[in-house]
């Protein structure tokens, strides 16, 4: 926290707080306000909070505060502070816990009252807040005001009508929300609260309640597991949990104990970094692995919402607003029919004044004006869409957890790829080998110890006698042929050491391994030096170290020994240089240039006074020393049936895909060329980049391959890197960018100018850390890019959640890990989401296109009426807005998604020029239907003007004039009259004409046609509609046609305007025009991707030359003058 005199800025999650406290003679102000406003200033104050506190209270210093007002990253909060005792301050926001001290004092007095309990507590508010809270709403206001004034104008049927919804709706909404919380709650709270077992001094232990827990604590994990209330360290024993809840991956994960060496023992603890040696609140630790007369202990370091699981808690309850242009448009859009409003609200006092209406009649009909052309309901009907398409996801196994993020699908214009999803699960072992500097050695390529290693060096577990872990390390140990033994509860109770896991070959492994096993066949039990192998120490897998370790003790031997697997690269660099065989990068890049995924293994023989003792306190860096080189596992995973269509029809509707995976770069460029990520005929630049050394820059080295040719008989891909020299023109779209995530480091830090230009036409990134795909998820962000990840919910979490649309795939029906989450094991998902998301926001623009036309449509008519001092009727405007307007709007977002992508996306935008074209269109051509009726029926012979007796209803073909003895009721509203049944008729079609109209099918949605339901309904209230207007049969008639060349009008103008004239019109004239409108003339590209392609299409020099090494500027502190140089 940076501290000034009235504010503190604070970098995660909140910008900026500041401190008020009340005013009194503001608080009197706000209070006069409030009453001569009837209390609509309480209202403005309610919706906008930061105007609340500073029009009651003035700002001081945040001592002395009682109101904060935090501004943070994604809106502005506003938080009470609240002083428990004299001695601490503390106020809640987001259900956490801000502690408030501006002189340092000792935290472990206060350590129990400032953590609070240790309780994800989800509180449930009451049906009363709730209530208050969704009364509050705006538009539920407006609705009141509406309702209010169409009482004061008899409209008493259309009111409660209206009353009696928005009361089903309120309702509905309340339960809605209520089932969530306690939904939420119930799950929460489900092992939210247990008995645990803590450490207190002198090795005392004692039972608490977990919600007694604070950081600091130590806790005891019994050996049958448990669900964790907290997140805790592991420092003593293993642990093997289920982290699905958490990330989605149903793969049991081992935890084990935090390295205790004296190098360790000084870095400072990091959640990301030591993730694999700590226990987050809500995951099941299965079993545990424990030590004799001692306990697995883990020590507290995060309780209640400041856990893993709580922060995911929070982000349900407080979900991140989606900053969606098109919902900020209608909003826009809305001021905009305000401003219409306006116009009529004026037109209806001048018209009054003029024909000498009584004032209260003019206060009703010009505020009545208002509350037709601002239609309240319009964000709950563009809400439809996501309804339904939400339904239509989890019919095809993909759940949702952010609604809003559906429409965000529809946008997507690049989507990044984590390879495991675009291969096979399954394995192919191919070959195991040291690869031999002579033929003499290539008879015994296949050692025990290199079967040793695969044997044990891995993180598999038994749970309920099954084998469970990884894939790659479940093929590579069944590839051995050996069997895994773990101790019971009761044999470690009997030994004063943790009993280990033992590998071993079964009783019949020669037969079998003869038979069956490729990599022993040929060799006798007797070859290998023992037959059992205990696992004393394993250090897990790590993306950022892409290796894993363990130590061993085979049966009988007195040393231990150290097995080590993981990336070539990587394992090399840790070997001993005379054990690496000389042909390692050649023979590497054969099989990599193949698609061959290739594991390294290297062995240790560890000195033999090295105890059991030292090695559990023994660091990685150490024991990962001077290894000897084995050999490789060469494993080949297939291309999945479906990536290839899946890809192809990305690539066909223009959206980007790119390949981000902790895998081999070459390798990962091959599946690239398999999956047709990258087409034959397209060149790969590899950048490699070099941090600086010494006084050496860091360089990137630009290296470009050519594409893959197939060799006849073995059908294996043979790829030729080929240098070219300057004089080869270089290329201008057929190429893709590499990067490995140690160039993509490199890059970041020291060519920041060049981030933006590689990311643009980049397509693979390989050794990527998990920090790093977020990260380049980031980048793309910041080139305005709509960006969807596919990750499996372990380590791409992080670029999930920060990706406009992550989509996990998992076993799960819904993980907190991603916004979306698909049941199904291929990337099939993608396409079915993307093609929801566009139907979905065609559909918003749909209903919203409709809405606004409905508003202006009964604009118009009741313009028209009150130019005769007359007005629609009650059930004239229930009909409407009931019959037709409601029932229509939900029924044309029941169009389902079309079937294939196309290669335009939907618009993104509300306020743009073809949209506003499409409305101002059918505003005039409606406009001019009805003026046409309007006046043709003044024109008529039967036509009389209304009087207090006159009826409409009374007049036809065959009898122009009423009876005279006949009594009629007076009309003194001036409603049953020819003028207003006429409008009434044509309106009615006009609605339906630009429901059916507007309801677009291809190439986003399936045709209207195919929407049974909404054809019903529109078919129902066309046959109604003639039946409920009485006038002569054959003005009916006419009214028949004028409203049928009004419909063939509005679809020959939406059908022209979208094939046509958007290739010729608007391009010739209408584009200019609406660039001068918009004062868009010769500016540059909105989004900032496009405006970078354009820059580097003018740049000669990019890409980079084939073998040519950029250099970043070096920078170095001069120590006599104390300044920084570059050079």
């Amino acid at each position: 926290l940076r501290l000034f005199e009235e504010k503190i800025v604070m970098h995660a999650p909140m910008q900026e707080v500041w401190g008020y406290q009340p005013c009194l003679w503001k608080m009197i102000l706000v209070g006069v306000g409030a009453v001569c406003s009837g209390g609509l200033l309480l209202l403005l104050l309610y919706w906008l909070p930061e105007w609340g506190v500073k029009s009651t209270c003035t700002p001081t210093s945040l001592r002395d505060a009682q109101t904060l007002l935090l501004r943070t990253t994604v809106g502005k909060d506003l938080a009470r502070l609240t002083c428990a005792t004299s001695f601490i301050q503390y106020f809640v926001h987001h259900s956490t816990k801000y502690y408030w001290n501006d002189v340092m004092q000792n935290f472990e007095v206060y350590k129990r009252l400032f953590f609070g309990e240790n309780e994800i507590a989800v509180i449930v508010p009451s049906l009363f807040k709730l209530l208050i809270k969704e009364v509050l709403n705006p538009f539920y206001i407006f609705q009141l005001f509406s309702v209010i004034l169409w009482s004061t104008d008899s409209y008493y049927y259309y009111a409660s009508a209206i009353v009696f919804m928005s009361i089903i709706s309120i309702v509905t909404s309340l339960y809605t929300v209520k089932k969530q919380y306690v939904m939420l709650r119930d799950m929460v709270a489900a092992h939210s609260v247990v008995r645990v077992s803590v450490c207190r001094g002198n090795e005392d232990t004692e039972q608490a309640m977990s919600t007694e827990l604070v950081p600091g604590d130590v806790i005891i994990i019994p050996a049958n597991g448990m669900i964790m209330p907290c997140d805790a360290i592991l420092f003593n024993g293993t642990c093997i949990v289920n982290e699905s809840m958490l990330t989605g991956e149903s793969v049991p994960v081992t935890k084990t104990s935090l390295p205790s060496s004296d190098e360790e023992a000084t870095r400072a603890y990091d959640i990301e970094e030591h993730k694999k040696h700590t226990l987050f609140c809500g995951t099941h630790v299965i079993q545990t692995r424990f030590y004799a007369g001692e306990l697995v202990k883990a020590l507290v370091v995060r309780t209640g919402f400041s856990t893993e699981k709580g922060q995911l808690v929070r982000s349900i309850l407080y979900p991140k607003p989606t900053d969606f242009k098109l919902y900020r448009d209608a909003y826009l859009f809305l001021l905009c029919l305000v401003g219409v409003a306006g116009v009529g609200f004026l037109y209806t006092i001048i018209l009054s004044i003029m024909n000498k209406v009584p004032a209260n009649t003019i206060v009703i009909e010009s505020l009545d004006i208002i509350t037709i052309t601002v239609p309240p309901a319009l964000p709950a009907a563009m809400t439809a869409g996501i309804v339904f398409a939400q339904r239509r996801l989890k019919r095809i196994g993909i759940f949702c957890i952010s609604p809003q993020r559906i429409n965000m699908c529809g946008q997507l214009n690049v989507v990044c790829f984590d390879k495991s999803l675009i291969v096979k699960s399954n394995l192919h072992l191919y070959y195991s080998f040291r690869p031999p500097e002579s033929e003499a050695a290539k008879a015994g390529l296949v050692n025990s110890t290199f079967v040793a290693c695969m044997a044990t060096c891995h993180s598999l577990t038994k749970i309920e006698g099954e084998l469970s872990g990884d894939p790659l390390d479940l093929k590579m140990f069944s590839a051995t042929g050996w069997v895994l033994e773990e101790p019971t509860e009761e044999e470690t109770a009997l030994h004063n050491l943790i009993m280990p896991t033992v590998v071993r070959p079964p009783k019949n492994f020669i037969h079998e391994a003869n038979q069956n096993n490729p990599l022993t066949q040929n060799m006798e039990l007797s070859e290998l030096p023992a037959c059992e192998i205990g696992i004393v120490r394993q250090f897990p897998f790590s993306s950022a170290l892409q290796r894993m370790s363990v130590v061993v003790r085979r049966l009988g031997e007195k040393h231990m020994e150290a097995f080590l697997k993981g990336a070539p690269e990587v394992v090399a660099s840790l070997c001993k240089q005379h054990t690496v065989p000389q042909s390692f990068t050649e023979t590497l890049e054969t099989y990599t240039r193949q698609g061959f995924r290739v594991i390294a293994l290297a062995h240790r023989q560890l000195e033999s006074k090295l105890s059991w003792h030292k090695v559990q306190n023994l660091s990685r860096d150490v024991l990962e020393t001077n290894m000897e080189f084995l050999g490789l596992i060469i494993m080949q995973n297939k291309i999945k049936e479906e990536t290839a269509g899946v890809l192809c029809e990305l690539r066909h509707a223009n959206i980007r895909t790119l390949m981000v995976t902790g895998d081999n770069m070459l390798t990962a460029i091959s599946v690239a060329r398999d999956c047709g990520m990258v087409l034959p005929h397209e060149k790969v630049i590899i950048a490699d980049a070099l941090p600086p050394k010494d006084f050496h820059p860091a360089s990137i080295t630009w290296h470009y391959t050519e594409a893959p040719t197939q060799s006849g008989k073995d059908n294996q891909i043979n790829l030729e890197e080929i240098m070219y020299d300057g004089q080869v023109s270089q290329p201008e779209q057929s190429y893709h960018f590499a990067v490995s995530g140690r160039a993509f480091a490199v890059i970041t830090e020291h060519f920041p100018q060049l981030v933006q230009k590689l990311v643009l036409k980049a397509t693979v990134f390989a050794r990527m850390a998990p920090d790093q795909k977020t990260q380049l998820v980031e980048v793309l962000q910041g080139i305005d890019y709509i960006v969807g990840m596919c990750g499996d919910g372990a380590n791409d979490c992080g670029a999930l959640k920060r990706a406009h649309s992550g989509i996990s795939l998992s076993e799960l029906e819904a993980s907190v890990a991603s916004p979306f989450t698909s049941s199904t094991s291929n990337i099939s998902c993608v396409p079915n989401l993307i093609r929801e998301g566009r139907a979905a926001l065609i559909t918003s623009f749909c209903v919203f296109k409709f809405m606004a036309l409905c508003s202006i449509i009964q604009y118009l008519s009741v313009t028209l009426l009150y130019s005769i001092l007359s007005n629609l009727g009650d059930f004239q405007f229930l009909f409407i807005d009931i019959a037709i307007i409601l029932i229509t709007v939900f029924t044309m977002s029941l169009n389902p998604a079309w079937k294939e992508l196309v290669l335009r996306r939907p618009p993104s935008s509300l306020i743009s020029g073809p949209l506003l074209f499409s409305v101002l269109t059918q505003i005039l051509t409606c406009l001019a239907f009805q003026v046409l009726a309007f006046l043709l029926v003044k024109e008529q012979s039967w036509y009389e003007i209304w009087t207090p007796q006159s009826d409409a209803c009374n007049v036809s073909s065959s009898s122009p004039s009423p009876s005279v003895n006949e009594t009629i009721p007076h009309d003194h509203k001036n409603i049953k009259n020819y003028e207003n049944t006429t409008l009434f008729y044509v309106s009615c079609f006009q609605y339906l004409a630009v429901a059916i109209i507007f309801s677009k099918g291809k190439p986003f949605r399936q045709p209207s046609y195919k929407n049974s339901v909404m054809i019903k309904c529109c078919s129902s209230c066309f046959s109604a509609s003639p039946q409920l207007v009485c006038v002569p049969h054959d003005w009916r008639v006419t009214l028949v046609i004028i409203v049928i060349v009004n419909a063939v009008v509005s679809f020959l103008f939406e059908v022209n305007f979208r094939n046509i004239s958007s290739y010729m019109s608007i391009d010739r004239w209408g584009r200019p025009f609406l660039s001068w409108l918009f004062c868009r003339r010769n500016k540059p590209p909105r989004v900032r991707y496009r405006h970078l392609a354009l820059e580097l299409q003018e740049d000669t020099d990019w890409p980079p030359k084939p073998s040519t090494v950029t250099y970043a500027r070096l920078v170095y502190h001069c120590g006599t003058c104390n300044c920084l140089l570059c050079c």
